[in-house]
C-alpha cells in the first residue's frame, strides 16, 4: 500500500520548477552557427532556367502532372488534418481481484458512474481470480470492487484514495502519466 502523504510528496517534488541555465540558448545558437552550411539552392536560378525554355506538354503528360498535383494536395491535407482527427488512444486495462469465496464481483468506478451492473468481473475457474478489462482514455480514475453486492473493497494492489466522505475505500489508477 502507498501512503497518501508519500504520494503527495512525490507529486510536489515532480511539479517543482526546474532551473535552466540562461546562457543555454546562446550556446545552442553558437553551435548551430558553427555547423557547415549545406548546398544552397537558389530559387532565382531555377526560375531563370525555366524562363528561357519552351515546354511542350502532351495530354498524357498533363494528366500525369494533374495526378501528381492531386496526390500532393491530398497528402498535405491528410498530414494537416491527422493531428486534429486523432482521438485519444484507448488502452485496455485489466483489473484483477483474488476472492475465492465470492459468488460475484463487480468493478465500480468513476469510469462507469459507480454502477455495479456495467462492469461485472469474470471468474477464472478453480482459482478464485476475478478479472475485467476496461478501455480507458488518459486520465486519473477512482475505482473499487463490489463483492456479492454488499462488500466494497479497494484494490489491495493499488494506491488508495482518501476517504470520499462516504466511508468507502477506493483505489486510484492513472492512465497516460497524468
Amino acid at each position: 500500500m502507498f501512503d497518501d502523504d508519500a504520494v503527495e510528496r512525490v507529486v510536489r517534488y515532480l511539479r517543482r520548477s526546474v532551473r535552466i541555465d540562461p546562457a543555454l540558448d546562446h550556446r545552442v545558437m553558437e553551435e548551430i552557427a558553427a555547423l557547415p552550411a549545406g548546398p544552397a539552392v537558389p530559387a532565382g536560378g531555377v526560375w531563370r532556367w525555366l524562363t528561357g525554355r519552351r515546354l511542350t506538354l502532351t495530354p498524357l503528360g498533363a494528366l500525369g502532372l494533374a495526378a501528381a498535383f492531386v496526390v500532393a494536395v491530398v497528402g498535405v491535407w491528410r498530414v494537416r488534418a491527422a493531428p486534429d482527427a486523432v482521438e485519444p488512444a484507448l488502452r485496455g486495462f485489466q483489473f484483477v481481484l483474488v476472492e475465492p469465496h465470492a459468488a460475484n464481483v463487480s468493478l465500480v468506478g468513476d469510469f462507469n458512474d459507480w454502477d455495479a451492473t456495467r462492469t461485472p468481473m469474470h471468474r477464472t475457474p478453480g482459482d478464485g481470480l476475478w478479472s475485467a478489462v476496461v478501455p480507458l482514455e488518459p486520465g486519473r480514475y477512482r475505482y473499487a470492487f463490489l463483492i456479492d453486492g454488499r462488500l466494497w473493497v479497494a484494490d489491495p494492489t493499488a494506491p488508495t484514495t482518501r476517504d470520499d466522505d462516504f466511508g468507502a475505500p477506493s483505489s486510484v489508477l492513472t492512465v497516460g502519466g497524468l
